[in-house]
């Protein structure tokens, strides 16, 4: 049985690693293969009762994380729907390209704290169209906004998914992750853009004429309204959780039904038409359904090898063979580039108990960093870099060769800053 499931995890990993050239989509072949996992373990195992009951445990546990992406995602389209972001975004001016790569960065990196690095990719990537006429300096933009987002989200509990995974799982708690990871995160940043800035010294920002189009715009309180509330909810979620020791699905929520209420209440006077664009149904509509869909699925594959104890041999055979803890953890983050790191997270935290890595330890908050920022090194290895690579047409040799170089020396010196930092404040 453990070496039927073992094959069948590895084909379905294949199968989401190699998505592109496949032409089959991730979540498809994540479904498959949580559906076959459970199968062949339910099958294999004579007792009924327990694999229905593991399997119930590991629902909840995915549900938390779904609920928490799903209330996310539609209060982070309610706000782009009423154009929220032109709030930062028109504060943008500068004539120096230079210039401008460090303000795209960091307004990215905090950006994509708050946020989450997809969400903030496609912000801004959006935004460098209208900033920016030359396409080859938008493409150099959007590598920097990938890295930058990816950065961004380790460090916060809300920010990259992986980190949301650790963090609803009581791996790492709010404070400490802002407090061990932010310096390696914007140091992982900083070498980045400090190459790339000098690459681009000397040269002007060729802006692109602007065009009005007929899309419905909010006012601008409605605007500044939607954009500061959407933001504020976000931001109280942990606030929420440390206050409450609610799950973090239930403040996301509660959030949602406010944001709701004042957008009722602000279109209330309007017409069916004219209000609908700016309504929670519309937003909803919007939302990547496909993504949600992936992680029920590659949540419920990876629990299936951690309820029969297949990650616990792993973690086992990696400590014997390889031993240090900070290289197999690095490993994960170069490994994460290549396949999703989502996977990746909930593996190592089927692998690794709480009862042996209490919250909050090196292997956590380091497993933040390194799969947060591990995917920045190819264009595949984050949502943000797939995201990207759609919006510009990116091309993945293209980001090999001009992208991937800069994301790598930024995440050994993020990662060389981290072990470091642990060791002397430890």
């Amino acid at each position: 049985m453990l070496t039927a499931l073992v094959i069948i995890f590895v084909l379905a990993y294949a199968a989401i690693a190699l998505e592109h050239p496949l032409r089959v989509n991730k979540s498809a072949s994540a479904l498959i293969g949580a559906g076959l996992l459970w199968t062949v373990y339910a099958i294999s195992t004579g007792d009924h009762h327990l694999v229905s009951e593991q399997l119930g445990e590991s629902l909840m546990g995915t549900a938390q994380i779904v609920f928490f992406l799903l209330g996310a995602m539609t209060i982070v389209e309610v706000v782009d729907a009423h154009n929220g972001f032109d709030v930062i975004t028109t504060r943008i001016k500068t004539q120096k390209l230079s210039t401008l790569m460090w303000l795209v960065g960091f307004v990215t990196f905090f950006l994509s704290s708050i946020l989450d690095n997809l969400t903030t990719t496609i912000v801004m990537v959006s935004l460098m169209k209208k900033l920016l006429d030359k396409r080859d300096d938008r493409l150099f933009f959007a590598g920097i906004i990938i890295i930058a987002a990816n950065a961004g989200g380790a460090w916060s509990p809300i920010g990259d998914v992986t980190t949301t995974m650790l963090w609803i799982g009581g791996q790492i708690t709010t404070t400490a992750i802002i407090k061990g990871v932010f310096l390696p995160s914007l140091v992982n940043l900083i070498v980045p853009l400090a190459v790339t800035s000098y690459l681009l010294r000397g040269r002007a920002v060729e802006g692109v004429v602007s065009v009005d189009d007929d899309q419905l715009q909010a006012t601008q309180f409605e605007k500044n309204l939607m954009f500061f509330l959407g933001l504020g909810i976000l931001v109280a979620v942990p606030v929420f959780k440390t206050v409450t020791h609610l799950p973090p699905f239930m403040g996301i929520l509660f959030g949602l039904g406010l944001l709701w209420l004042v957008g009722d209440l602000v279109h209330k006077s309007k017409e069916d038409d004219e209000k609908e664009h700016f309504t929670l149904v519309h937003a909803l509509t919007k939302i990547d359904m496909g993504s949600i869909v992936f992680f029920i699925g590659i949540l419920l594959a990876v629990a299936s090898l951690e309820h029969t104890h297949i990650l616990t041999a792993v973690a086992k055979w990696l400590d014997e063979t390889v031993g240090r803890q900070d290289v197999i953890v690095t490993i994960i983050g170069i490994v994460s580039a290549i396949v999703d790191n989502v996977p990746l997270v909930a593996a190592s935290m089927g692998m690794y108990s709480l009862t042996q890595y209490p919250a909050d330890s090196f292997l956590w908050e380091y497993m933040a960093y390194c799969a947060g920022t591990g995917g920045s090194i190819l264009i595949i290895g984050s949502a943000a870099g797939v995201a990207a690579m759609g919006l510009e047409k990116i091309d993945f040799i293209w980001y090999v060769k001009k992208i991937s170089w800069l994301a790598l020396i930024g995440y050994f010196a993020g990662a060389l800053f981290y072990v470091v930092e642990f060791q002397l404040t430890h």
